[in-house]
């Protein structure tokens, strides 16, 4: 699920350089409010990437977790059942995304059920191939984030690939079920995550741009939801792509 209920901040022509202290041309609010938005943002961005980060080296280093995962029964339906909880979540938490502290604690738990996820993938992983993903997934981000505040201060706007990237995001999602009912083997599986990786780099210029123009200062807790969701899913691409060219 990608997106949100956002308000336009005013886009302007391309070209023109943002007045001083604010970080975007054409703004009529204060920038010192745009500004404590964004740093709020990436404040909870920077938590749930670490809890993230935490859960993920337990999964990895106590073997037994995923070996009850993968042992027994019971162990799978649990697997299975945290796949799909984030996506529960998601529902109550957009709807209460600016209803503190209802929203934070919505966030806590779904950013747990990510963790989960993403421990248990990684806990099947090699260590090589997690090394790997992490050190490019956090050059990409740091990179496009850097890229992306520099051109919104100089007035670009990348409002024009959410459609683009919503149809590619479905075309994946259909190419995913596909390759659970008729795996197409390694070949695939490179691709998949190729795409993947691209589609969601595309969306870390998309939702940051959209943090720095667009959500509202009582927004906070879903513009972080959105970015994170990007990140973990890049993160998980470039996975999927260096374990298919690993095997």
């Amino acid at each position: 699920m990608k997106g949100g209920d956002i308000e336009a901040g005013g886009d302007v022509e391309a070209g023109t350089a943002a007045p001083k202290g604010a970080p975007y041309p054409g703004t009529t609010e204060s920038p010192e409010l745009r500004w404590a938005l964004i740093r709020k943002v990436y404040v909870v961005l920077c938590l749930q990437l670490l809890l993230t980060a935490v859960v993920a080296v337990v999964f990895v280093k106590v073997r037994s977790i995923p070996h009850f995962f993968a042992s027994s029964y019971v162990g799978l339906g649990l697997y299975i059942f945290i796949l799909i909880f984030p996506f529960i979540v998601m529902c109550p938490l957009h709807f209460y995304r600016q209803k503190h502290p209802v929203n934070l604690l919505l966030l806590g738990v779904f950013t747990v059920a990510i963790s989960f996820s993403v421990g248990l993938t990684c806990a099947f992983t090699s260590g090589k191939v997690i090394l790997e993903a992490g050190i490019l997934t956090i050059v990409v981000v740091l990179s496009l984030t850097a890229y992306t505040f520099w051109a919104a201060r100089r007035g670009k706007d990348f409002s024009f690939l959410g459609p683009f990237l919503f149809a590619c995001l479905m075309i994946l999602l259909v190419f995913g079920f596909i390759q659970i009912f008729f795996p197409l083997g390694k070949l695939s599986h490179m691709i998949y995550g190729a795409l993947a990786a691209l589609i969601f780099i595309g969306y870390i210029v998309y939702d940051t741009g959209n943090i720095i123009k667009r959500y509202k200062y009582d927004e906070y807790v879903w513009a972080a939801v959105t970015l994170y969701l990007d990140i973990i899913n890049l993160f998980l691409g470039l996975m999927t792509l260096f374990r298919a060219g690993d095997s």
